[in-house]
């Protein structure tokens, strides 16, 4: 763990130097251990770093995070917490993680690892036990950093988000603008020489919102237990171990320090694997070290000391040893101008390690000899992937990009991809042996290569290629700009990033990005939500229908249709995608009182999985939305709106387990069954899944019509007047199907001829295929007859009068032997006779047959 498990060491063997506090006693009187003075009736202003403290203003710990989030609960907190701090006298900014830091790179990896594997033993908790699983497994929802900052942003508590080194940012802005203390849970600022340092693990809220709790951290009385004077801290955290010189690095040192006849000196090699002390030895050691080190300004003895056991590339850990100390010394002291970690740090230099599973029996105290070379090799690098230049982005866009992120208004992915080309993803909730479900980082990969294109323009750039190309008469050089992804997810290791190209839409062509920012006119408007929805693959007409998606339901409608696009297994089926449009609207959804008192018997494995899948999909539309420069109000997005974890696993388990109906699922609401139809409608429209429910066994029977006038029936359906039509026998092969006289006629509908037969004369020969073969009646039902081998039929609207089928043929039938077709509308006799039903008529306004 190096420096980072130095917090957990004075939990653990230095309690005096915690202490319990009360915020607002705080606020009214002086700070535990003195410091900056406040002037009177001041508030007592906090920065909170939100890296460390997530599952606090989360909520806490709570069971039901593993379902996809609670999300009006944490709503619920949030506005307490901010109304205890208002009533108490206390300011709080939020300062969120909005850094990419490539020189962090490896811990990053550490902690994808690790979540990775937590994420499966979750799942199989879930699959073997039905019940959530324990805290210390807490893997934070999707999102959940984007929808704390929205939230708070609505309480109108103060947010910012770190740029470049977000540990250095925050030692700066807590200096610079005058903060009485700094509210986190990182060993980084416990060595850093913070004035006044509180637990954000530690942070409570009373149930009646009028206590707010945590834990000082007290570090001189840190240092006096440890008897290591606190201006050695800086050469201390260096070589506990950190981001720039990692513990790995420095394993053969810290063995050094215990000696051979430490008790623990036995496991320092096992099977040829690389074993590192525990990490409280370690601290011990090293503070005994550094108390003993006669000058802590000579630094090339110091290095010359802790590196003499390495065998190879003694000068590259002596380099990293002093950007460390230079690093914690510019954190400790930090100078007046914004801090440039570019200066000193090299982000190429990324490093990670291979770390044994666990401690096992010792290795005979005579395998001991020289510690062997794998303790001082150096540590494998990153292997990361040069891409090509990306393209220039109008200076105007970066500053608004660089301005938005900064005050929290934007998605932090964007100016990292605008600037660097490059994006992390984290870990989901995802079983990694269904082969049923892909997983989210493939799931909707498209969006983001939609996004890429949108931010750099992709299409313009293309369309300029195309005209330079047409004027000196050659084929387009089209630019294919890459972006790396940071992800680890089955199959695929975080230590080595992905290259995804950018696209652009096939549909139309999309402005560039800062008409898209920038634009105040109205169809530039227009073009956001247009470019938002193409990301997406939602721009349809019906998607934009308030009267069947209000505005706060679009992102969840998007989500689930982008789901539903995927080519290989459906992952929704209908009664999933009408459990998940069922909790949006259900009046319990902001009532999350309601929901802790409701009962989960078994948990859903499937549940957790698509609600995993669903949050992710939240996630790249919130990274959409911000691309294509907010055409949906950044209240309509938020989770909040329209998703509760738990309400949608007891939706799910009716609706798999149960077998509920729709009507149930609405808890017997008829008026929200017609608007989750009108959704689930919408969002199939054109994926091929939407089907007309198949027809009656026998088509309804129209009342009598002895005076043959159109008329509606008691449901609603139009009849047109039928023919007076005396029955001539029946039709080969068609009992109970009457015929009309075979010397020919017309037919008439509502006074219109719509048709014509000829005569069928016994030796005349097969009769005209343009022409109708004969109308007939079947059990009050008018049928069409044609002899052909197809038939189309055109439908045209006239106003106050049922429109005339246009009726076109192709080719000729041909004689077969007689059969029949399962089809209700189509019969196949000794000629290839077709019978189109002209009596499944829908009434609009004006009236139209629909054929």
């Amino acid at each position: 763990m190096g420096v980072q498990g130095f917090l957990e060491y004075i939990e653990k063997h230095c309690p005096s130097a915690v202490v319990p506090v009360e915020l607002q006693k705080l606020a009214r009187g002086s700070l535990v251990g003195g410091g900056r003075q406040r002037p009177p009736q001041s508030p007592l202003r906090l920065l909170v770093d939100a890296e460390n403290c997530l599952h606090r203003l989360y909520g806490g710990f709570y069971t039901d995070w593993v379902s996809g989030g609670q999300w009006n609960h944490m709503l619920g907190y949030l506005a307490a917490l901010a109304k205890a701090c208002l009533n108490g006298n206390i300011e709080l900014l939020v300062c969120f993680n909005g850094a990419l830091e490539k020189g962090r790179l490896h811990e990053w990896v550490k902690r994808q690892v690790n979540e990775r594997q937590a994420a499966q033993q979750i799942v199989s908790h879930v699959q073997n036990k039905g019940t959530p699983p324990p805290k210390v497994w807490f893997l934070p929802p999707v999102c959940m950093a984007h929808c704390i900052r929205l939230a708070l942003l609505r309480f109108r508590v103060g947010v910012v988000q770190s740029i470049e080194d977000h540990h250095l940012e925050v030692l700066s802005l807590s200096r610079e603008s005058g903060f009485h203390g700094l509210v986190a849970h990182d060993s980084d600022y416990a060595l850093c020489n913070v004035p006044h340092y509180f637990s954000a693990h530690a942070l409570k809220l009373s149930r009646n919102g009028k206590s707010l709790t945590t834990s000082q951290y007290l570090m001189h009385e840190a240092a006096r237990q440890l008897d290591l004077n606190p201006s050695r801290f800086i050469v201390f955290a260096s070589l506990l171990g950190n981001h720039m010189l990692p513990d790995e690095d420095l394993a053969a040192f810290h063995w050094s320090l215990l000696g051979p006849e430490h008790p623990l000196a036995s496991l320092k090699v096992r099977a040829h694997q690389l074993v590192l002390p525990p990490c409280d030895v370690v601290i011990k050691a090293v503070a005994e070290y550094v108390h003993d080190i006669p000058d802590i300004t000579d630094l090339e003895a110091i290095a010359k000391d802790i590196f003499k056991h390495s065998q190879s590339c003694t000068d590259d850990k002596v380099l990293r040893f002093k950007k460390a100390v230079e690093y914690y010394s510019m954190a400790s002291n930090p100078p007046h101008y914004p801090p440039q970690p570019g200066r000193f740090l090299s982000t190429d230099l990324c490093v990670t390690s291979v770390v044994s599973p666990g401690l096992q029996a010792a290795v005979p105290h005579s395998l001991i000899g020289p510690i062997p070379s794998l303790l001082s090799m150096p540590t494998r690098n990153h292997m990361d992937i040069t891409i090509p230049p990306l393209p220039v982005v109008a200076p105007e866009v970066l500053r608004v990009a660089e301005h938005r992120h900064k005050k929290g208004l934007m998605y932090p992915s964007i100016y990292h991809v605008l600037t660097k080309g490059e994006i992390k993803l984290s870990v989901t909730i995802e079983d990694e042996a269904n082969k049923d479900l892909p997983t989210a980082v493939q799931l909707f990969r498209p969006v983001r290569q939609y996004v890429y294109g949108v931010l750099f323009s992709l299409a313009e750039v293309r369309k300029r290629a195309e005209r330079q190309a047409m004027r000196k008469n050659c084929l387009p050089e089209h630019t294919h700009v890459m972006v790396k992804e940071w992800a680890a997810y089955k199959g695929k290791s975080p230590h080595t990033p992905e290259l995804v190209e950018a696209l652009p839409f096939r549909e139309w062509t999309c402005p560039n990005l800062k008409k898209l920012w920038l634009g105040k006119a109205v169809e530039d408007k227009n073009r956001r939500m247009r470019a938002f929805l193409a990301c997406m693959r939602s721009d349809t007409p019906a998607m934009l229908n308030p009267a069947n998606i209000p505005t706060p339901l679009l992102v969840l409608c998007c989500v689930l249709r982008f789901m539903l696009h995927w080519p290989g297994v459906r992952i929704l089926r209908r009664n999933e995608l009408d459990a998940f449009l069922a909790q949006a609207l259900s009046p319990k959804l902001y009532e999350p009182d309601q929901l802790q008192e409701l009962k989960i018997d078994n948990l859903d494995p499937r549940g957790v999985e698509l609600a995993a899948l669903f949050m992710n999909g939240v996630d790249m539309a919130m990274f959409a939305n911000d691309a294509c420069g907010q055409p949906i109000p950044w209240e309509h997005c938020c989770p909040w709106m329209y998703f509760d974890g738990k309400l949608l696993q007891s939706k799910l388990i009716r609706a798999n387990r149960e077998k509920a109906q729709l009507i149930d699922l609405c808890d017997g609401q008829s008026e929200l069954v017609a608007k989750v139809e009108r959704m689930r409608q919408s969002i199939l429209e054109g994926l091929g899944f939407a089907r007309p429910p198949p027809p009656p066994a026998f088509p309804p029977q129209p009342p009598p019509n002895p005076h043959g006038m159109p008329f509606y029936s008691p449901s609603g359906s139009f009849y047109p007047p039928l023919p007076v039509m005396p029955p001539q026998g029946r039709v080969r092969g068609m009992p109970g199907l009457q015929g009309i006289s075979s010397q020919g006629g017309k037919l008439e509908i509502a006074g219109t001829v719509v048709g014509h037969w000829a005569g069928t004369r016994r030796g005349r020969g097969r009769a005209d295929p343009k022409e109708i073969k004969m109308p007939c009646v079947f059990n009050h039902q008018l049928y069409l007859v044609f002899e052909s081998s197809a038939v189309s039929v055109f439908c045209s609207r006239l106003r106050g009068v049922i429109s005339t089928p246009v009726i076109r043929t192709f080719g000729r039938g041909g004689r077969f032997h007689t059969r029949a077709f399962h089809s209700q509308s189509m019969y196949l006799v000794s000629y290839l006779w077709i019978l189109a039903p002209i009596t499944h008529m829908q009434c609009v306004s004006p009236p139209l047959i629909s054929m």
